[in-house]
């Protein structure tokens, strides 16, 4: 089910308009779950990032054992000519993405060469500046690479973020702050999450239990390169109820202010308005 509009679909070499139908009921992706994807944005009349996206969908289905079949470079201009038919002013969330159509080894194994392949674009308007969320504790946590295929953006991994986020709703809250196997802060549900306290910036070390996103590391090169100080550690919930500031890093909105973490409040404070206004600068200067 889709979650914006106006979409377009890249299959079988071409564009179509709206949200087709690209799986079959036989495809391994469809019943062994051997799926990944990844997501870029275009707004303002800019795509930031975009290669290191789809350079990065190449490299999940390398993980999760899928031939990828698509250059990187290639994906690029096949998103452009795609994103050609949006309004400048448009807001659209690019989704590349390959399932396994065949299985090897007893079915289970995905098939070498055997490789489906689409693009999505929906438009999917960017949160206001001051759309802010609140955070609560979940009993999930992030599994590690010996359990699951953390190392990729696969789709099997979602059923996880998913009932991290069910329950943190049924709480009354936006997302979950979620801990890895051994306790320590993750990541949210459905983002990378920092936190500020005396001016320093600190964010969970990737430690391999989640993805460390790239708009994640774009924030952190850009508080650096404008002479904030960026802390990759250990941090504990505790940490986070000591915290001046926290926000969410993702690519859906990029920077998501946090009002609350299980009765701890916080003001969107002047380092998480400088992060937005950093990345902003970064993106329209053409990185």
């Amino acid at each position: 089910m889709a979650t914006g509009t106006n979409i377009r679909t890249y299959f079988n070499g071409t564009w179509h308009d709206g949200d087709i139908a690209v799986m079959r009921a036989a495809d391994h992706g469809s019943w062994l779950g051997t799926t990944v994807f990844d997501g870029a944005r275009y707004f303002e009349g800019i795509a930031p990032d975009l290669d290191a996206h789809c350079a990065r969908v190449n490299r999940s289905a390398s993980a999760l054992m899928i031939t990828p079949t698509v250059t990187a470079e290639d994906m690029v201009a096949i998103v452009r000519e795609g994103l050609s038919h949006y309004a400048k002013d448009s807001a659209v969330y690019i989704r590349p993405m390959y399932w396994a159509l065949e299985g090897g080894d007893l079915g289970i194994v995905p098939k070498q060469g055997a490789t489906g392949f689409a693009i999505s674009l929906e438009e999917i308007p960017m949160a206001p500046a001051t759309s802010a969320t609140t955070l609560t504790t979940t009993r999930f946590r992030r599994p590690v690479l010996e359990d699951a295929v953390v190392n990729a953006k696969a789709g099997c991994l979602y059923p996880n973020n998913a009932r991290m986020l069910a329950e943190a709703r049924a709480k009354g809250f936006g997302n979950a702050l979620v801990a890895d196997a051994l306790g320590n802060v993750a990541e949210t549900a459905t983002a990378n999450v920092f936190m500020v306290r005396d001016g320093v910036v600190f964010t969970p070390v990737a430690n391999g239990t989640f993805l460390s996103g790239i708009t994640r590391a774009r924030h952190i090169d850009n508080l650096r390169r404008d002479g904030v100080e960026v802390r990759e550690t250990v941090l504990g919930f505790d940490d986070f109820h000591a915290a001046d500031e926290v926000f969410l890093s993702g690519n859906m909105m990029k920077v998501t202010p946090v009002s609350e973490f299980d009765g701890t409040h916080y003001q969107s404070g002047p380092v998480t308005k400088r992060v937005r206004e950093l990345y902003w600068d970064w993106a329209h200067s053409g990185g």
